[in-house]
């Protein structure tokens, strides 16, 4: 496992990157494609993933094989072929559709902070992942996953809520994948024994504290 680094991604072999940014800590495996799209701190994707069009969030846990932004094909002209659109692949005196190309940027899969992508997982364009949300390893996912639910399927479905609602909307109230790194690892001996509920019992306090001490004297 190699150190990683808050000044650049650290990327495995023949990995393919093409107009993509990275926050801090963030890994890229082996064999994988990032086009178009942007990956939040600490953020990775494990080996033959295949990313386009994306806004991934903090601290996202992505499997191996997973495709995110799934390009599509022209359904409604007389053909789907990317001779339509890579047209100068085939032709000399024609340039490849410009348009096109922008409307498959413009079609973005958002994936929010804390969320576990499962192998071999694939999501749909214009599709948002909640916060906190699993998918199941296989999913299919065309539609919205709510914020800490677990879903699987093809298409995928809800199998069930991975927090209650009231304890998904305290840890989102708390945002803690926005404490700076100094304050993560000063807190993961609580990370890795506290249950959820008991993590925002303690951590919540601090919430309340900080805003007694903003209040004018």
């Amino acid at each position: 496992m190699p150190r990683l680094s808050a000044d650049h991604p650290y990327l495995h072999p023949n990995c393919a990157v093409t107009n993509s940014e990275f926050g801090a800590f963030v890994e890229i495996g082996a064999d994988s494609r990032v086009l178009n799209s942007q990956f939040g701190d600490y953020s990775y994707c494990d080996r033959n993933c295949d990313i386009a069009n994306a806004r991934i969030g903090k601290f996202s846990n992505i499997a191996s094989t997973t495709r995110i932004g799934a390009t599509d094909h022209p359904l409604q002209k007389a053909s789907l072929h990317h001779f339509l659109y890579r047209s100068s692949h085939y032709w000399e005196d024609i340039e490849d559709d410009a348009a096109w190309f922008d409307h498959r940027a413009s079609r973005l899969a958002h994936i929010g902070h804390d969320t576990w992508i499962g192998h071999g997982a694939l999501i749909k364009p214009e599709v948002t992942i909640g916060h906190g949300a699993v998918v199941a390893a296989g999913a299919v996912v065309t539609k919205d996953v709510a914020p800490y639910t677990i879903v699987g399927g093809n298409t995928a479905r809800l199998i069930r809520r991975r927090y209650s609602e009231s304890v998904a909307d305290r840890m989102m109230a708390l945002a803690w994948w926005n404490w700076d790194h100094a304050r993560l690892r000063a807190a993961v001996p609580d990370f890795r024994l506290l249950c959820a509920e008991a993590f925002l019992e303690k951590y919540e306090l601090t919430l309340v504290d900080a805003s007694v001490a903003e209040r004018p004297g």
